[in-house]
């Protein structure tokens, strides 16, 4: 497994300490150090392979830590704190991801043989072993870069393959969660759309239970299960999210952004702020602003 993690190190050289795209659908690559506000966001669904170095994803009121001998996948969109350490050696943390797609998980499922023994998903994140097949699949995938000509017809074989194979694994359910219509997991993930999209405004739990065709305690317990949240816990995280990115890039005022984001309290706001970022609005955002602008004049963070 090290020739195939050295390759992969040496294919994904070029990535940037940001979202760095590589050409090929859904697949991207990041390096380096990464701002601390930037690993505090929502994620999309995805598999997340760790190269070099190592992280840990705090959802909720859990935490895991991960690195290369260890794959990540998150099913559903769930806001989450990030923190990357670089690897023992010094070298710069170094990872790869693929953002799913409920279809094409939906298209390999209908060619697969029934899987009825398997149990349903619970959480809708988890960490697992690599195997050498996984990894053999990445390896095809991110030589590809080097043969942009040969994405359009590789590419699709060889996410299809990952996917295959994240589905053998432990994390199987968490993909046949999302792309099967009547799971408990998509359901609460249809009430996440619209929690992410009316995150400001009253949240009515009883109205997402109804949508999500489940009673409110059978919805309160799923969701939590899904993602170690309440669906009001997860309301404010979206919040506090939006709030700091108003607060940092949208130049608001602490009041504007609690406002803004559907609080009716600053004061409330402010609390909450500083008990999920360990700082204040104001000082957090000026902390963040001035750490921009040293990125921006080239100086060290």
């Amino acid at each position: 497994m090290e020739n195939q993690l050295n390759e992969l190190r040496a294919l994904a050289a070029g990535a940037e300490n940001r979202r760095t795209d590589t050409g090929i659908p859904r697949v991207a690559m990041v390096q380096g150090a990464i701002p601390e506000h930037e690993l505090s966001a929502v994620y999309e669904p995805m598999v997340n392979l760790i190269l070099r170095g190592s992280k840990s994803m705090t959802v909720g009121d859990r935490v895991l830590h991960y690195c290369p001998a260890n794959y990540f996948v998150m099913s559903i969109d769930l806001p989450a704190m990030g923190t990357i350490w670089p690897a023992a050696s010094g070298e710069p943390y170094l990872a790869v991801a693929l953002t799913l797609n409920p279809a094409i998980v939906a298209s390999l499922l209908a060619d697969l043989p029934e899987t009825a023994h398997s149990k349903p998903a619970v959480a809708g994140f988890s960490v697992a072993a690599v195997t050498d097949e996984l990894m053999d699949a990445w390896v095809r995938m991110l030589r590809l870069m080097d043969k942009p000509a040969d994405i359009p017809a590789l590419a699709p074989a060889y996410e299809r393959e990952i996917l295959f194979r994240v589905l053998q694994g432990p994390h199987g359910a968490m993909l046949r969660g999302i792309a099967t219509p009547d799971t408990a997991m998509a359901r609460v993930s249809r009430a996440i759309k619209l929690i992410r999209r009316d995150f400001a405004a009253p949240l009515p739990v009883e109205s997402l239970a109804e949508k999500a065709m489940m009673s409110v305690s059978a919805f309160h317990r799923h969701f939590k299960a899904v993602t170690a949240m309440s669906p009001l816990q997860y309301q404010k995280r979206i919040r506090l999210l939006q709030a700091r990115t108003l607060l940092t890039s949208g130049g608001k005022s602490v009041t504007a952004a609690a406002f803004e984001v559907g609080y009716e309290s600053p004061t409330q706001f402010s609390r909450e702020y500083a008990r999920t970022f360990g700082l204040s609005p104001a000082r957090d955002s000026s902390r963040i602003v001035a750490a921009m602008r040293r990125v921006e004049a080239g100086l060290p963070n």
